[in-house]
């Protein structure tokens, strides 16, 4: 919405009754939050001329040149030597794997069918890769993690061999929330940790179990992601101190793998949720090779400034990440990813609170800084390229609030937390939300480990408090089983598809329009105090933070 539409909203109010003077200065900032804005956004973010926004390609061409005219037309002020732009620079990779994966064992051979079976890849920065008679370790859950006593590869050297982990938390599913977070998914559950994990204890490959409801998403989107071109970014290394290969296999072929190994695989996964469980060689070789081709070239984080006034130098990130992820598969005849939620709804959502703070009379004390990552689809790389190479300080950054995957599906009563006791911004939140008739909850599938797959952990690895806050799980009109209802369809019909399109028929942005508000107010409160917020106790960054 224009700035001279913006100013009849208000004459509108004034009209019915509503005085301008009867509103405080951010109240009327709020009140230009408005749905039909975030509509046009989205209609043209996600449109098929954007090619699905996907880097180092015309759609990101696109994407930039969209955010740069909506930063001017809201009056954000270039960050980087008068420039919107943040060059990242990328790498990207191009696997042809082979087509079987040859596991030898008890004389027995058992083949897996890549994409069927098995997804593999590498970061490594050579042409061809192999894995020739690599003995393979189990080492249960791939984490070593010393604040909970534990060490899955404690006695086994690993040491240019194949580990096979399975995915999440030994905790998962046990009911215990003193055993590391419960259901909830901690980093160490992540398959990026257990990449990492793997290549430090000297792995030369690993294959994670794949399993739904403990990823947190069907093997459709692992496969979907893993048989794309892959960006990284640029390494001093060459990404030689990392694994060779990386990757799945399906839960139908681990436990062919173990029953001919000679193991119970119920068993086996049971085990290695106990304390004390120890890695073992399964007698078993694997041979399998790869091609891959390297491309180098740069991406672009776009950020725009809104600057304070006597605390200037003390920044407030709001973030939602520009990218999807192209042109890919087709579904349906249609190969677009057009990203409409994914991220187009938390874009439009951004911009929102953007215009609602340079409609402010009186600036804030601390500035607001408004972040679109690049490549968030390829392992949130724009915004761990920020992290790393900040254009403001991190010890004036005093907080992020991040959002990903908002879904247009009306108003809500819950504002659900991701992450929810990390730090006080949690506290921010709560406090506000009975202003705004919401209540705080948290995430319902914490397992998923949601607050590590999006922008705003970035921030936190570094230091930064990080809030990632939607409503989400209480539909206003409709209830909570009917909102648990529509968000497993989404997640199955739409997540990572060219199904990801803007919707006229039932997409409903008052909700999204709601959070906007209420976390603008958050941002607000933020900008206009002078303390910084901590990490509480019991979190896993808390020993990063920042002392101002």
């Amino acid at each position: 919405m224009k700035k001279h539409s913006k100013n009849l909203l208000l004459a509108f109010l004034f009209l019915n009754g509503i005085s301008c003077t009867q509103l405080n200065d951010y109240q009327q900032a709020e009140q230009t939050i408005q749905p039909d804005d975030m509509v046009r956004i989205v209609k043209e973010f996600s449109s098929d001329a954007f090619q699905g926004r996907k880097p180092f390609t015309a759609g990101e061409d696109s994407a930039i040149n969209f955010l740069i005219r909506e930063y001017e037309r809201i009056g954000l002020e270039p960050v980087n030597n008068g420039s919107y732009l943040q060059k990242v620079p990328m790498v990207e990779i191009t696997d042809s794997p082979d087509d079987k994966m040859i596991i030898n064992l008890n004389k027995n051979t058992l083949e897996l069918s890549y994409k069927t079976d098995f997804v593999a890849f590498s970061k490594q920065l050579v042409n061809e890769i192999s894995l020739e008679n690599s003995e393979i370790v189990f080492a249960g859950y791939g984490i070593v993690a010393p604040e909970y006593d534990w060490n899955d590869y404690e006695g086994i050297d690993v040491k240019g061999k194949t580990v096979v982990v399975f995915v999440n938390d030994p905790s998962f599913g046990t009911n215990q929330d003193d055993f590391f977070k419960g259901n909830a998914m901690t980093y160490y559950g992540r398959w990026t940790y257990k990449y990492e994990e793997a290549a430090r204890q000297g792995a030369k490959g690993i294959l994670i179990i794949h399993e739904t409801e403990p990823a947190g998403y069907p093997w459709g989107v692992v496969l979907n992601g893993a048989t794309i071109p892959k960006l990284y970014l640029q390494p001093e290394d060459n990404y030689m101190s990392m694994c060779a290969v990386e990757g799945w296999i399906t839960l139908d072929a681990a436990k062919k793998l173990f029953s001919l190994a000679g193991l119970d695989f119920t068993e086996i996964k049971e085990k290695a949720k106990i304390k004390g469980f120890k890695p073992f060689l399964l007698n078993a070789q694997l041979n399998f090779s790869m091609h891959s081709i390297h491309r180098f070239a740069s991406s672009q984080n776009v950020l725009g400034i809104l600057p304070g006034t006597d605390r200037a130098d003390e920044i407030i990130v709001y973030s939602s990440h520009w990218d999807h992820l192209g042109i890919g598969p087709s579904l349906n005849g249609d190969s677009i990813y057009n990203g409409a939620v994914d991220n187009g709804t938390s874009t439009a959502w951004m911009l929102e609170i953007a215009e609602a703070f340079s409609n402010l009379k009186t600036r804030p004390s601390r500035s607001i800084l408004i972040f679109s990552p690049s490549s968030e689809e390829q392992g949130l790389l724009g915004s761990k390229y920020y992290a790393e190479h900040p254009i403001y300080p991190l010890n004036k950054t005093v907080a992020n609030i991040n959002n990903d995957l908002m879904l247009p599906y009306g108003r809500y009563k819950d504002i659900m937390i991701t992450g929810y006791g990390q730090s006080e911004l949690d506290d921010y939140l709560e406090n506000i939300a009975p202003e705004y008739d919401r209540y705080i909850i948290s995430d319902p599938n914490a397992h998923t480990g949601m607050y590590y797959r999006a922008d705003h952990f970035s921030f936190a690895q570094v230091g930064v408090p990080a809030l990632f806050a939607r409503g989400n799980c209480d539909s206003r009109e409709h209830g909570k089983e009917w909102a648990a209802k529509m968000e497993k369809e989404w997640l199955t019909n739409f997540y990572h598809k060219p199904t990801d399109q803007y919707d006229s028929t039932i997409w409903d942005f008052s909700g999204i329009a709601d959070d906007a508000k209420i976390l603008f107010r958050v941002g607000y409160e933020l900008a206009n105090d002078s303390i910084f917020p901590k990490w509480k106790e019991g979190s896993e960054f808390r020993e990063k933070q920042f002392i101002n």
